[in-house]
């Protein structure tokens, strides 16, 4: 794999973000849907501690978009 190849900075428009960042807002998108499905099935009343579970949500979806979308 070539060096060039590697994302250092992800460009919206003129704004340099780093790939965490990105990949962390969209696995907060993520997150947030999920957890509207689980309200609307009523699942989410069976978890004790909602607010670990979201932020649980959020890391995994995080990684796991960092890792398909923005490998290093």
């Amino acid at each position: 794999m070539p060096l060039a190849a590697i994302p250092k900075e992800i460009a919206i428009g003129d704004i340099y973000l780093p790939p965490l960042l990105v990949a962390a807002l969209l696995g907060l998108i993520c997150t947030s849907l999920s957890v509207r499905l689980l309200n609307r099935f009523r699942w989410f009343r069976h978890i004790v501690s909602p607010p670990l579970v979201e932020l649980s949500l959020t890391v995994l979806y995080a990684l796991f978009i960092g890792t398909v979308f923005f490998p290093s």
